[in-house]
């Protein structure tokens, strides 16, 4: 074994050093947001606070979870994140096999489209008069269909399926096998690190958002969604008098928390589901990241 220099003992030291600074810059915003979410909420006001709370509490979380709306609204949540990214990965996959065979005469025409779309769009008006029109008002599918097809994630995964040999699906026709067979048993389980990739995009994609509830579903309480909850209590909390916040430290006090505490609790809940799914995928993350990055 090579006996390591001064030069490189003094690399790894910094290297260490360096890494160890990335880390705590990298995780010191969320162990604060954490810190003043735990942290009582007329305590925080004061300031100084780091990445440990001061005095400890659990009361915005409950101020939080206690509305009515909420254990719905997060059922209504995990119903859209888990069907939505199954229905989108799969069509979208299956577009992309499509636009991926040799065969398919209008695979550059159809791939050109999709491509006009990521940089030209309706707006925000024709796509209300559209989702209107379909007759997706206060319907659990607007949440679905509008976004079911990404371009971006299209070629992504068109992307990979480009460095699979051609010679696996010759070698399934020959035995028999069809379109439908071969992509389902031979192209999806060749594609799981860029599918796991994509799933994550969409789930966090669907889980992240409230504005589409706002448009679409917001005089139907039936489909309302945890994000557009929060941020309903969000807007309630802050457009509420500074006066029941501030003043004095009232022990006698009508509010219980402040719209900052509140939003840091808010920020550790929708953000901890995806922390705990992200473990599980990220091994696939990376390899399904660097997809085209090296053509050989």
């Amino acid at each position: 074994m090579k006996k390591k220099t001064a030069g490189d003992v003094v690399f790894e030291i910094f290297n260490y050093l360096l890494m160890i600074i990335l880390a705590v810059i990298t995780l010191y915003p969320f162990l604060h947001v954490l810190a003043v979410s735990l942290n009582d909420p007329y305590d925080t006001v004061k300031g100084g606070i780091t990445i440990f709370p001061r005095k400890f509490t659990l009361v915005n979380y409950t101020e939080t979870l206690n509305y009515p709306q909420i254990p719905w609204a997060v059922m209504i949540t995990v119903l859209r994140t888990v069907i939505g990214t199954a229905i989108g990965v799969l069509s979208t996959a299956m577009v992309a096999y499509v636009i991926n065979r040799k065969d398919f005469i209008a695979r550059r025409l159809v791939a050109i489209m999709f491509i006009v779309t990521m940089y030209v769009g309706g707006g925000l008006i024709p796509d209300y008069m559209l989702v209107r029109g379909l007759g997706l008002m206060n319907n659990f599918l607007v949440y679905i269909l509008p976004g079911l097809i990404s371009p971006f994630n299209v070629i992504v995964i068109k992307s990979y399926m480009e460095g699979i040999p051609p010679d696996l699906e010759e070698s399934a026709m020959i035995d028999g096998a069809n379109d439908f067979l071969i992509f389902w048993r031979i192209i999806l389980p060749l594609c799981a690190p860029v599918i796991a990739t994509i799933s994550l995009f969409i789930a966090v994609g669907h889980w992240n958002s409230w504005f589409d509830t706002y448009l679409y579903c917001s005089s139907e309480p039936k489909l309302t969604t945890l994000q557009y909850e929060l941020q309903k209590i969000l807007s309630n909390a802050t457009a509420s008098s500074q006066v029941d916040y501030y003043s004095n430290l009232d022990p006698n006090r009508t509010m219980k928390v402040t719209p900052h505490s509140l939003r840091m609790a808010m920020t550790i809940i929708v953000t901890l589901p995806i922390l705990l799914v992200y473990p599980f995928v990220q091994r696939y993350f990376i390899h399904g990241m660097t997809i085209g990055a090296v053509k050989s």
